[in-house]
């Protein structure tokens, strides 16, 4: 089983934040700016887009839960992310 599953921030030209995960960063940010069916509904005529934020985080279920729960984070705490000044929680 792949354990190189990645969680990403990517920022619309709005200033808001996206969060997803994949296997391979740079080729679904591709997806995201391309506006390409395989790209996220929620991203399409919101660019220009910029990754702001990607993290290995090991195994797909560790990747899902983290995703979940960075999804509910207030914005404050995402740009902290960002900016690095809050990490990921351990435990998931």
């Amino acid at each position: 089983m792949a354990d190189n599953w990645h969680l990403y921030l990517i920022r619309t030209a709005s200033g808001s934040l996206y969060t997803g995960i994949t296997t391979d960063v740079q080729r679904r940010f591709a997806e995201h700016q391309a506006g390409a069916p395989r790209g996220a509904r929620s991203l399409r005529g919101k660019g220009p887009l910029t990754l702001v934020f990607h993290v290995p985080v090991g195994e797909r279920s560790r990747a899902l839960s983290l995703e979940w729960r960075v999804k509910r984070w207030p914005r404050a705490r995402k740009e902290a992310l960002v900016t690095g000044t809050v990490s990921l929680p351990e435990e998931c």
